[in-house]
């Protein structure tokens, strides 16, 4: 008997050698967890004998457990890489064509050939589906989709409202008194002629499909103060492209310039506010209603003119820039033409027993009937960790912990390999006396 006892031990010990073996062969990997094995003893016994004599009949292996405590987290130079600090899985899909998925702590991620988001063996990882303002709109598991970085680079947007200001130089001749124009050759206003206008000023402008194009507005004085005028006017002639477009929107054709009237000091009268365009077609885009706000910082100073302040609110088609993930798992990208999109929230599972998750290599679980079903959450959110962009969890094996029990399974090793020799020469002595 004494010899299946001391099996029993040498079969723990290896056990227990195999086992730390593994967990020293993956200190290096990303989101390893380390497993402990635990022992219980065999006690053969009947109701009818003493509990006094009773005697052990070795021991084995009760469970093989994993030890789910936090791993180091490890800065690293990528946007992508994602550490969970706290509870919680990522969520992802192995195969894309199929509804099964994985679970890992490994967020080591990069994007692929066709721009999903992947582990280093290929499984997307999986995120709920938000609205343009990054809000959830779905949170079930079979709602989670695979997380992709958008094919287009950006949503062109066409400009629907600009800022020019100016300063109309005060001192500025009215271009139609010029001695040049004569009963037969008249003044008239040509963009194509400088001398039928006094300023021009360009605004880079887009239309619906993110193409640009200039808004030229040009300036033409057409009265100074004198005598019992005490205002200034001017005529402002805007062109998108070739195309004059109308200040006035209930007369698009012929367009109709803006008229432009100064106070003695200066100060623009009117427009008072934003002026509203005629709509207009550019080249290859959809019709484009616009308004231009003059009013905000237009002077007619004394000064050379100048350019005070420009801007509008389109965009061109933008390229990709970069991807950044928030503490609660937004995923967002970043274009070149100043827009964000969110794209997808990061999904974290969570179970009643972690433990009783199946390995299944590569960092990954699966669920078993020990782990129950996964509860899948966002991250922040009670009962999930929140995240850490730009960080790694390591391996959480110690390696010091795990030669010191090593060394005590060599041990336990040596003591039934030395109980096994004993109980070899014991029988041999019995042997030799029956002899």
């Amino acid at each position: 008997m004494s010899f299946y006892t001391s099996l029993s031990g040498l079969q723990g010990a290896q056990t227990e050698l195999s086992t730390i073996a593994h967990n020293l062969a993956n200190v290096s990997t990303n989101g390893f967890k380390r497993s402990r094995v635990e022992f219980g003893d065999v006690i053969a016994s009947t109701a009818t004998k003493s509990p006094n004599q009773l005697i052990g009949s070795g021991s084995y292996v009760k469970s093989i457990r994993q030890q789910f405590s936090q791993g180091g987290l490890q800065q690293s130079q990528s946007s992508l890489d994602l550490a969970i600090s706290g509870e919680g899985f990522f969520v992802v899909k192995p195969n894309p064509n199929t509804s099964e998925v994985a679970f890992t702590r490994n967020g080591s991620f990069s994007v692929s050939a066709d721009r999903l988001v992947t582990d280093s063996q290929g499984a997307t990882v999986q995120v709920f589906p938000v609205d343009g303002s990054g809000t959830v709109v779905a949170t079930s598991l079979d709602d989670t989709v695979s997380l992709r970085l958008p094919q287009t680079s950006g949503t062109p947007k066409a400009t629907t409202q600009a800022k020019v200001s100016v300063n109309l130089s005060a001192n500025a001749p009215i271009p139609a008194n010029d001695p040049q124009w004569t009963a037969a050759s008249p003044y008239a206003f040509s963009r194509f002629d400088p001398d039928t206008y006094n300023f021009a000023s360009s605004t880079v402008i887009y239309d619906s499909v993110g193409n640009p194009n200039t808004l030229t507005n040009y300036y033409v004085r057409e009265t100074q103060p004198g005598g019992a005028v005490t205002t200034s006017t001017w005529k402002c002639y805007s062109f998108v492209g070739g195309q004059q477009i109308s200040a006035d929107p209930t007369q698009p054709d012929p367009a109709v310039p803006l008229t432009m009237t100064f106070d003695s000091n200066g100060v623009l009268q009117t427009p008072a506010g934003p002026t509203t365009f005629a709509t207009f077609t550019p080249p290859n885009a959809a019709p484009q209603d616009m308004t231009v706000d003059f009013s905000i910082a237009t002077t007619q100073r004394p000064s050379a003119f100048s350019i005070i302040a420009q801007s509008q609110d389109g965009a061109p088609i933008g390229q990709l820039q970069g991807v950044t993930v928030d503490a609660n798992g937004l995923v967002k990208a970043s274009f070149s033409n100043g827009q964000n999109e969110a794209l997808g929230k990061i999904v974290l599972a969570q179970f009643a027993n972690p433990q009783g998750l199946r390995q299944i290599g590569n960092s990954y679980w699966s669920v078993s009937g020990l782990s129950g079903d996964a509860t899948v959450g966002q991250p922040g959110e009670s009962g999930f960790g929140n995240l850490m962009a730009g960080a790694i969890e390591r391996s959480n094996v110690d390696i010091t912990e795990e030669l010191v029990g090593l060394i005590a399974a060599q041990r336990n090793f040596q003591a039934n390999a030395k109980a096994i020799d004993t109980a070899t020469q014991l029988s041999q002595t019995i042997i030799n006396i029956r002899s």
